[in-house]
C-alpha cells in the first residue's frame, strides 16, 4: 500500500526558498509531486505538514496543499484499486496525467524548473517567447492535440511576415515549442500519436549561419594595441585570455579564480553544461595573470562579480550581462582605432579561435579544446573555417 504526505523538500531556488511537495511513498521509493509554492524553512511546521501561522499567506497555502492533497489521495486510491502491481512511479503517472495538462501548464512548470535550476535567462526568454504564441493562439489553455501542423505553420508565417523576425528568430520560437512537447511527451502529460513535428508534419528548417572570426593578422593587432584608456585595456585583457584559452566564453572567464591555475594549468567548470576543464596556460596568459595577481584582493582574478553572491544565480547573470555590454563597447572603439572592421566582441573570441586553427588542429584535438560533446558539433562549427580546401579547388579551375 502507498502512502502519501507534503513534505517540503531539501533543494533551495536561488531566493534560498524551498518547495512544497507531495509525497508519494512505496516499497520504500518514493516520487514527488510538486505544488508550486515555496517557503522559508523556518515557516514549515513538518509534523503537521503545513505552513505556519506565521507566514502571510498560510491560510492561503494551506487550504491549497488540502485541495491538492485530497485530489492526490482520491486518485491513489483509484490507481491502487486496479489488479496488477503499480510501482511509486506509475502511480505518480496516473495521479498527474488526470489532470489533463495543457501545453500552457506544461509551460509553467518548465519554467519553474529552470528557475529552480538558476537558469534565469533562458527561463525569461522562453516565457517571452511561450507568451506570443499565446497571444497568437487566443487561448489560455490549448490542449497538445490543437497544436497541429496547421497552426504551427500559420504562427511561423506570423512571426516573419507581422513580427518581421528573422529566420533563425523565428527557428528559435519553434524549437522552444517542440521543446516543451518532448518534455510533456516524457512527462506522460501528452500523447505522442498527436506529435504534430518531423516527418510528416511540421520540419524546422535550419539555414546555415555565418561565423566570423579574426586573422592572425588582426589579432596581432590587438596583441600590440598602444595608447588605450585603462577600461579599454581590461576589455582587451579579457578577450585575450578568452581567445587563448580556445574561446572561453565570458561567463566563465569574469568567475575564474586564482586557486583555478594549478600546476601550470588551468582547471575550472564550465557554466554551460557543468563539465570539467583542464588547459594548459599559454605563455601570452601568464603576463596578463601576473598584471592582475598584483592588484589581487581575494581569490577572483577579475573584481566585477566579487561583491557578488555566487549562489544567487538571477544576480550573477545580471551582472555578467553588464560587464559583457561594456566589454564590447570597448573592444568596438579598439576596433575602431585599430583599423578592424570586423564587429570586435567577446564573443568572436570564440570563432577567431576557429578561424586561426582552420584545418590545421585534428577535429578531434578540436572537439577536446573547444568542450564539446559530440564529435559532430565541432565539424558543423569548425565547416565556417575550414575553407583552404575549396579555395586550392577552385584555384586549379579558373588559374589556367
Amino acid at each position: 500500500m502507498a502512502s502519501i504526505q507534503t513534505v517540503l523538500r531539501n533543494k533551495p531556488n536561488a531566493r534560498m526558498l524551498y518547495p512544497i511537495a507531495i509525497r508519494i511513498t512505496k516499497d520504500r521509493k518514493s516520487s514527488y509531486i510538486f505544488t508550486g509554492q515555496y517557503i522559508d524553512k523556518l515557516q514549515w511546521n513538518d509534523a503537521k505538514g503545513q505552513v505556519r501561522k506565521s507566514h502571510p499567506d498560510a491560510i492561503s497555502i494551506n487550504q491549497l496543499i488540502y485541495k491538492k492533497l485530497s485530489q492526490a489521495n482520491k486518485r491513489l486510491l483509484n490507481a491502487e484499486s486496479e489488479d496488477e502491481y503499480q510501482s511509486v512511479k506509475t502511480i505518480k503517472t496516473n495521479i498527474v496525467k488526470k489532470e489533463r495538462f495543457d501545453f500552457f501548464s506544461a509551460v509553467k512548470i518548465q519554467l519553474r524548473r529552470l528557475e529552480e535550476r538558476g537558469q534565469f535567462h533562458q527561463r525569461d526568454i522562453v516565457k517571452s517567447r511561450m507568451e506570443k504564441f499565446k497571444a497568437f493562439a487566443k487561448s489560455e489553455k490549448l490542449h497538445f492535440n490543437e497544436i497541429t501542423c496547421d497552426l504551427l505553420k500559420r504562427f511561423e508565417a506570423y512571426l516573419k511576415n507581422d513580427r518581421g523576425l528573422a529566420h533563425r528568430t523565428t527557428v528559435n520560437y519553434m524549437i522552444a515549442i517542440r521543446t516543451i512537447y518532448n518534455i510533456a511527451i516524457g512527462e506522460k502529460w501528452a500523447e505522442r500519436n498527436h506529435y504534430p513535428f518531423g516527418r510528416g508534419g511540421y520540419t524546422i528548417k535550419f539555414l546555415e549561419s555565418q561565423k566570423i572570426g579574426l586573422t592572425i593578422e588582426e589579432v596581432k593587432l590587438l596583441e600590440i594595441a598602444q595608447g588605450l584608456t585603462e577600461a579599454q585595456q581590461h576589455a582587451l585583457h579579457i578577450w585575450l585570455i578568452s581567445f587563448y584559452f580556445a574561446g572561453i566564453r565570458i561567463g566563465d572567464v569574469m568567475q575564474l579564480k586564482w586557486s583555478d591555475f594549478i600546476d601550470n594549468r588551468l582547471r575550472y567548470r564550465m557554466g554551460k553544461n557543468q563539465k570539467l576543464v583542464s588547459l594548459k596556460i599559454p605563455e601570452k596568459v601568464k603576463p596578463i595573470l601576473s598584471y592582475y595577481k598584483s592588484l589581487a584582493k581575494d581569490d577572483f582574478v577579475f573584481e566585477e562579480l566579487r561583491m557578488v553572491d555566487p549562489k544567487d544565480a538571477k544576480t550573477l547573470r545580471t551582472r555578467i550581462k553588464t560587464v559583457t555590454r561594456t566589454c564590447n563597447r570597448h573592444l568596438k572603439n579598439i576596433a575602431l582605432e585599430m583599423g578592424i572592421t570586423k564587429n570586435l566582441s567577446m564573443h568572436i573570441a570564440r570563432h577567431s579561435f576557429g578561424n586561426i586553427s582552420g584545418s590545421k588542429i585534428p577535429i578531434q584535438m578540436l572537439q577536446k579544446l573547444y568542450r564539446h560533446s559530440s564529435v559532430t558539433t565541432t565539424i558543423i562549427y569548425q565547416s565556417n573555417f575550414m575553407q583552404d580546401e575549396v579555395d586550392d579547388a577552385l584555384d586549379k579551375v579558373v588559374n589556367f
